[in-house]
């Protein structure tokens, strides 16, 4: 990635209009197996159905387990269904003796469109470092999937450093892995917001995201930093989505436990609904 040197906030021009397509992505972490996930999916299709989601207002990704991909992306193929697949995970490494490692490669061969890197739950349960994030984004934007960086401060962080400014140090190191014009997603995920049923403020939200955006333009530039699509993870529901989703730029949701539950997921993905009746 590119270092250019930005003007003063102050002194900087507005970002170029550009229309970013909201995601709405179900992070199922490590639940259902794959005949569960094949009946998720079809309740899932036939409830956007029902509501006649346009899939191209609002792209919806579903990210399972390892073991239940196959039997989605079998699913999407032959029903033609709109969803897109994501991996919860990659290795940094293309083949090899590495145990229990999926590579990049392998995941392409099942049409899998985003892979998560970064979550805090593998930066905090399995040590994973800011290398180490860096190298998986660059082995999944190698193999043609765009990486979904994860970034996020736990609450001792926000306390000693303040909003923003572990999320910029993070994706800062992941960016420098991938090399110019490669595509990707952000997804600032609190530490402390996620599960707690405690998400951030849409306001909140919206700080670290806006600081997130004015860094990419130091980053990769105002083109690429006004159609970079950031989303905000962290306790997302039905009730509070619509908040998220009228932050400027905020645009979209990476969605954890009420993914698995199909009338919330569906009304979630309908967040223009309630972003219009607000």
């Amino acid at each position: 990635m590119t270092d250019q040197h930005a003007a003063p906030a102050e002194a900087r021009q507005p970002l170029p209009l550009t229309e970013r397509t909201p995601l709405i992505a179900g992070n199922w972490k490590m639940n259902l197996d794959h005949l569960q996930a094949i009946a998720l999916v079809q309740k899932l299709a036939w409830g956007l159905a029902d509501v006649r989601h346009d899939f191209s207002a609002a792209e919806v990704a579903v990210f399972p387990p390892f073991t239940d991909l196959r039997s989605v992306q079998t699913l999407l193929a032959a029903d033609k269904l709109s969803l897109t697949l994501g991996a919860q995970d990659v290795s940094p490494h293309e083949s090899g003796a590495y145990t229990g490692d999926i590579s990049a490669a392998m995941l392409a061969k099942l049409d899998v469109t985003y892979a998560l890197v970064g979550h805090s739950e593998r930066r905090h349960g399995h040590g994973e470092s800011d290398e180490t994030v860096g190298r998986k984004a660059r082995a999944a934007q190698a193999a043609g999937m765009v990486p979904m960086i994860c970034v996020g401060e736990t609450a001792e962080d926000l306390e000693q450093h303040g909003a923003a400014a572990i999320p910029v140090a993070q994706l800062t190191a992941a960016l420098a892995h991938l090399p110019e014009g490669a595509e990707f997603v952000v997804a600032y995920e609190p530490v402390w917001a996620i599960g707690s049923g405690q998400a951030a403020t849409p306001e909140q939200a919206q700080e670290v995201a806006r600081a997130l955006r004015e860094h990419l333009r130091d980053l990769v530039g105002d083109e690429r930093a006004a159609r970079t699509r950031i989303l905000y993870g962290g306790s997302v529901a039905s009730q509070n989505i619509a908040g998220f989703m009228r932050q400027p730029d905020v645009d979209g949701a990476l969605v954890g436990g009420a993914s698995l539950k199909v009338d919330e997921f569906t009304r979630i993905i309908q967040f223009q609904k309630h972003v219009t009746a607000g």
